[in-house]
């Protein structure tokens, strides 16, 4: 997918140079060293933030995403947030949430986006807790390289 995107900007952009994608899980379990002992690390929802290490931090379909840089803190066993996190279960947001204000948030964004239905409303915005937010409770678990604002969202 990510290739097939790549060819779609460099057709149009023409002279367009690509970093070296990332990609990270944000569910799993590995085996690591912490304080001075061999243990089984089980990340649901919090992805590796190991000193130097490159990740992504995404937030919603509105809202910005971020690069950053692992800092390495012992304390939360070398991870940090995966993403936004959600505010509420995708059954609660397509309950509650209002279609056509979701619609509204992202057109008035210029953002490019799918919500066809009520039922896309499961990853809107307004389900998620505010990037922001996160990023700041997190400051002592990575460093901010870039931050990214969403020109669009195809959910598949």
């Amino acid at each position: 997918m990510v290739e097939n995107i790549q060819q779609v900007v460099s057709a149009t952009l023409r002279e367009v140079v690509y970093e070296p994608v990332i990609n990270i899980a944000h569910n799993y379990a590995a085996w690591e060293k912490h304080f001075d002992t061999k243990v089984i690390v089980h990340r649901k929802g919090a992805t590796s933030a190991k000193e130097g290490e490159t990740g992504i931090i995404p937030g919603s379909q509105g809202t910005k995403s971020y690069i950053v840089e692992g800092l390495g803190n012992p304390e939360s066993f070398m991870s940090c947030s995966h993403g936004a996190g959600r505010m509420m279960s995708r059954t609660a947001a397509t309950r509650t949430l209002n279609f056509d204000e979701e619609i509204r948030k992202l057109n008035q964004l210029g953002i490019i986006h799918s919500i066809r239905k009520k039922s896309d409303l499961e990853e809107a915005s307004s389900a998620y807790k505010d990037i922001t937010q996160v990023m700041s409770f997190q400051h002592d678990l990575v460093r901010i390289k870039t931050e990214l604002s969403p020109l669009a969202v195809i959910k598949g």
